[in-house]
């Protein structure tokens, strides 16, 4: 039960980093977590950024000291957002690829991979894919030991179809969505 005068405790969490205001220095996008947190809650704003809370905070320390932590949070910063710029490049770099292998006479399967690089989870994927087509769909490792989504059917272009409006909802709209095939090399005759 719960005792008389008792509050409940609300915690604020970054909408950027996802930690509470008072750690978002140790996420690496304080400048960002600071626009957020003017606009959304500019009463605890004022409390941990005020000229005021800043002065109190920053009382113990030399001027040298100071100076070096100012040093340091910009290097962390200018090494955050360089990671995230790279990140970007290279899923802009990527491509998806849908293959059509053949399997027997006329039988087909859909391979689809290179999602890895997109933040995609190729399980619920293949889920997706399995109920959408009514077919068999399971994930794979492939030789360089990526994942990659083999789909039961000729149905090659519902899924390239699929995998574009995913990666355009995802703003990845210039990523390119490459159609190969694959077939089996025929059996010389004797």
């Amino acid at each position: 039960m719960a005792e008389e005068g008792s509050k409940s405790l609300s915690v604020i969490y970054c909408g950027v980093c996802t930690f509470p205001p008072e750690y978002c220095e140790f996420g690496g996008t304080l400048q960002k977590c600071k626009d957020w947190l003017k606009d959304e809650h500019p009463s605890v704003f004022e409390q941990l950024y005020s000229e005021d809370a800043l002065a109190k905070a920053a009382e113990g320390l030399s001027l040298e000291k100071q100076e070096k932590i100012e040093r340091e949070i910009q290097k962390l910063q200018a090494k955050e957002a360089n990671r995230a710029e790279k990140e970007l490049q290279k899923k802009l770099a990527s491509k998806v690829v849908v293959k059509r292998v053949e399997r027997s006479k006329r039988k087909h399967v859909i391979v689809v991979s290179g999602l890895e690089v997109f933040g995609i989870d190729p399980k619920k994927l293949a889920k997706t894919f399995a109920s959408k087509f009514a077919t068999g769909a399971s994930v794979t490792k492939n030789v360089e030991g990526k994942d990659e989504i083999v789909i039961q059917g000729d149905v090659g272009d519902e899924v390239e179809e699929y995998v574009s409006t995913l990666l355009e909802e995802k703003g990845l709209d210039s990523v390119k969505v490459e159609r190969t095939e694959d077939k089996p090399k025929k059996k010389s005759q004797s």
